[in-house]
């Protein structure tokens, strides 16, 4: 079983930065693939970006791409999304989630582990 926890989300206004993090525990969750995904109000939720345990593959989703990072400390446990130049309709609840592959997937459904969220407002 792997447990996930988000944190770091906040109201912060356009332009500016936030770090989430995800802790992760659990006998094997250090090595499996991490997913961000985020959901905005009244929408479905989407993918953002991942990276597979060793942190030798990464995607972003495009919106995304050239403002956001994502990295990983795998004798920390945690995963990391840095997110900058950050945009009103970057505003979402920021899930974390894992999947036992080494490859990433940018579909919801292919990860079975997911944490509780972390909310993110930007304000123009």
């Amino acid at each position: 079983q792997v447990q996930l926890v988000e944190s770091g989300g906040k109201l912060v206004q356009a332009g500016g930065s936030l770090r989430l993090t995800c802790a992760t525990s659990g006998r094997t969750g250090s090595v499996y693939t991490k997913g961000w995904f985020r959901q905005a109000r009244g929408k479905e939720r989407e993918f953002v970006g991942g990276i597979n345990w060793n942190g030798g593959i990464i995607d972003y989703a495009d919106s995304v791409k050239g403002r956001f990072t994502i990295s990983r400390d795998n004798a920390q446990n945690t995963v990391y999304l840095q997110m900058n130049n950050l945009k009103p309709e970057d505003t979402a609840v920021y899930y974390c989630a894992a999947r036992p592959s080494t490859f990433v997937s940018a579909r919801p459904n292919e990860y079975g582990f997911w944490g509780q969220g972390t909310q993110v407002t930007v304000s123009s």
